[in-house]
């Protein structure tokens, strides 16, 4: 019999185990039973087409709608060419060798499975020389045979790979289900009987050879909550670990720094901006760590939001930490602080406010004797308020009473990196921790991906934000539109205005290995080309991370001063730049970024009373879901709206894998969009579970469940942050 732990070699021969191995990490019994099928189909029903990606390997359900035989041009043979249809969609097949063979199985108006990778032919999605079974033999035909372990009422489609297709994987699940072993399950009895959920043992079965449809429900719902479970239990710790520790009370202090900075703001603060800060002041007077999580839109209000959450933390006579995930960033924020604050920000300056603190700045790539005075500032307390990258969290910074981490654009840093500054409080205490993301978060990927954080938003934009218009620039299909983007930065130039160019690449990397793909657009090509044709005689500056410090803070300053009409820029510029005077900005292979960094980069523009531009360049081809994601983002300015369309568009599981440790996600069937009941009612469980028995010492089998679906290194890395 076969169990959940045993290595797949003995049990489908070395070569399939290692086919499986190589193409998808697929190992033990456990990990085959867990990739499950990416979707559904019944016999004779069509599987859609839309949303394929190049470079992917995909398995489509789709029926034959054209096949011609043509001579190939430049050597003997014959080409197969094919056209295959879900109904709404369609998609090109080419057949190279064996066209006889080719020509009797694929016949006009048949079904069946395709397989291959994803490529393009005349800006149109093609698979070349896919593999193919088809779902209309007689059952007594040779291939037909080879079916009937795969076909079914309901047909799996599973995720494949090179090597690996839909049906071979079917086959090899097929095989391992007809000897499992029913184990104990790891989930508690009283649990499954509370929710009504069905044994691991029959979910498995029903999922991956359910015989109605209701099996296949049962099934997923035990699986999702498996994940749901596993994830929130591992949070439940964090949050009870973490407030089991003590931290320093930070009262506010009547007639303080605070008091004197709200004083002389020149602007109200918004509705959102003060309940925020109401909740983070009660926060900070308590004596356990606040773990707090702030998102708003660009532009809302956070750095001053987080400003006054730091002056209380300085009038209750200790630190206050900012982390930045760029040099560019922190010391924009270093000189942001300071320019707010003022003369009270000038602590041992001539003219300094008398309850005046001092901004210290401290990042990886300032010199010697910079550094020394900054270490220094930090370590003597003479710096209320320390700026900087990473650079923060090496152990020979030291502060001399940290009470307040603030942590700007979190999705830039893993867990680990946020969590090495919760060592750094005095006498054995743990600061307070602020979260702040500019990248809009749905409630169940809060709940999710930052569930060890309570959760707090700025809705409310701030007055005088102006409107910005957003542009897809397909130039395969319209290479005219590429002159009139550059015409559009001339004409912005023209009226005073600046612009940015951004670039996936700064063009001084080594070559890459791979040749299927066009290198990404290079800051150093794209300036040095934009110079000498489109924009010549225009002031083009460049700015990228390699660049020395001081000569990425010279261009930053000369961009603000307008002494330049263009940067060219890699992402450096996403977060916290701020140019009101920028109003146009160009997105080079705007395909090789995301929807959240599309709207921050995009958010750098719109900041003064002039209307913004954004202009999305691309040479994606129409229909794949990288278009669906840049009409998601010309579709609205809305960043809410915009992480539901990019969850609707993204394998979810991603985000949790980039959020947490970037290992492969664990994520299988668990959707954060469609699935908050089940999320919000297993954070309850975990909560109410962890709160009696932090270590699960007394539920084995819930801490197996963890280990199941949390694979070993995260499970490891979560429990060590």
């Amino acid at each position: 019999m076969t169990v959940l732990s045993d290595k797949l070699t003995s049990l489908l021969g070395r070569k399939t185990a290692a086919a499986l191995a190589e193409a998808l990490d697929i190992h033990t019994v456990a990990d085959l039973l867990r990739h499950y099928p990416r979707r559904y189909a019944e016999r004779g029903e069509l599987t859609d087409i839309a949303g394929l990606e190049i470079g992917e390997h995909a398995t489509v359900m789709a029926r034959i709608e054209r096949v011609n035989k043509r001579r190939m041009r430049n050597k003997p043979g014959w080409i197969v060419e094919m056209t295959i249809t879900d109904g709404r969609r369609r998609l090109e097949c080419a057949f190279f060798g064996n066209a006889h063979q080719r020509e009797r199985e694929l016949q006009l108006g048949k079904a069946g499975l395709f397989a291959g990778k994803v490529t393009a032919f005349r800006n149109k999605l093609q698979l070349a020389n896919p593999e193919y079974q088809m779902l209309d033999q007689d059952d007594d035909s040779a291939d037909g045979s080879r079916l009937d372990d795969f076909l079914g009422a309901i047909i799996p489609v599973y995720p494949a790979a090179s090597g690996m297709p839909s049906w071979s994987i079917a086959r090899c699940v097929r095989q391992v289900l007809d000897t499992l072993e029913r184990e104990e399950d790891p989930m508690p009895r009283e649990l499954r009987k509370r929710y009504g959920f069905v044994e691991l043992f029959d979910a498995l079965h029903g999922i991956h050879r359910p015989q109605d449809q209701g099996a296949l429900d049962n099934a997923r719902e035990r699986l999702k909550w498996d994940e749901a479970m596993a994830i929130q239990l591992i949070f439940a710790q964090r949050r009870h670990s973490a407030g089991s520790r003590p931290a320093p009370a930070c009262p506010p202090k009547p007639g303080g720094i605070l008091e004197s900075f709200d004083k002389r703001l020149p602007f109200d603060l918004t509705s959102g901006q003060r309940e925020v800060g109401e909740h983070i002041a009660d926060d900070l007077c308590g004596e356990h760590p606040m773990n707090r999580l702030l998102q708003g839109e660009v532009g809302s209000g956070k750095t001053v939001v987080a400003l006054r959450a730091m002056l209380q933390v300085v009038d209750a006579g200790r630190q206050a930490a900012m982390l930045a995930p760029t040099e560019v960033l922190a010391a924009q924020h270093a000189r942001s602080l300071r320019e707010m604050l003022g003369d009270l920000g000038q602590a041992g300056e001539l003219g300094a406010a008398d309850e005046a603190t001092k901004v210290t700045l401290l990042t990886g790539s300032m010199s010697t004797k910079e550094r020394k005075q900054a270490l220094l500032d930090a370590a003597s307390g003479a710096a209320g308020i320390v700026v900087g990258t990473h650079a923060l969290i090496q152990d020979t910074v030291s502060f001399a009473d940290l009470g307040f981490v603030v942590v700007d654009e979190q999705h830039r840093f893993g867990v680990e990196q946020r969590d090495a500054l919760r060592t750094r409080g005095a006498n054995d205490t743990s600061p307070h921790v602020l979260v702040m993301t500019a990248t809009p978060i749905p409630r169940t990927v809060a709940m999710t991906v930052y569930g060890d954080l309570e959760t707090s938003a700025l809705r409310v934009m701030p007055v005088g934000r102006s409107p910005i218009s957003t542009t897809v620039v397909p130039v395969n299909e319209k290479p005219a539109w590429l002159d009139r983007v550059w015409q559009r930065v001339r004409e912005e130039v023209g009226k005073g205005h600046q612009a940015y160019i951004v670039c996936p690449r700064i063009g001084d990397e080594p070559p890459s290995d791979k040749s299927d793909k066009r290198p990404p657009l290079a800051v150093l090509d794209v300036a040095a080309e934009l110079a000498a044709g489109p924009l010549a005689g225009l002031r083009i500056g460049i700015l990228h991370g390699r660049l020395p410090s001081d000569e990425k803070d010279a261009v930053m300053r000369a961009f603000a001063a307008g002494k330049l009409d263009v940067l060219v820029a890699t992402t450096v510029i996403e977060v916290g730049v701020n140019v009101p005077n920028a109003t146009a900005m160009v997105i080079m292979d705007a395909d090789r970024f995301g929807v959240s960094q599309l709207h921050q980069l995009r958010g750098r523009v719109g900041r003064g009373d002039v209307p913004g531009v954004c202009l999305l360049v691309t040479e994606a081809i129409d229909g794949t879901s990288t278009r669906e994601r840049l009409a998601a983002v010309e579709s609205t300015t809305d960043g809410f709206e915009l992480s539901r369309l990019d969850l609707e568009l993204r394998r979810e599981g991603d985000i949790l894998g980039a959020a947490q440790s970037g290992k492969r996600s664990s994520l299988k069937l668990l959707s954060l969009l469609q699935d908050e009941e089940t999320i919000a009612e297993a954070r309850l469980c975990a909560q109410e579970i962890v709160t009696a028995d932090p270590a699960l010492a007394t539920h084995p089998g819930l801490a197996q469940l963890v280990s199941s679906v949390v694979d070993d290194d995260r499970a490891e890395y979560l429990e060590k942050s």
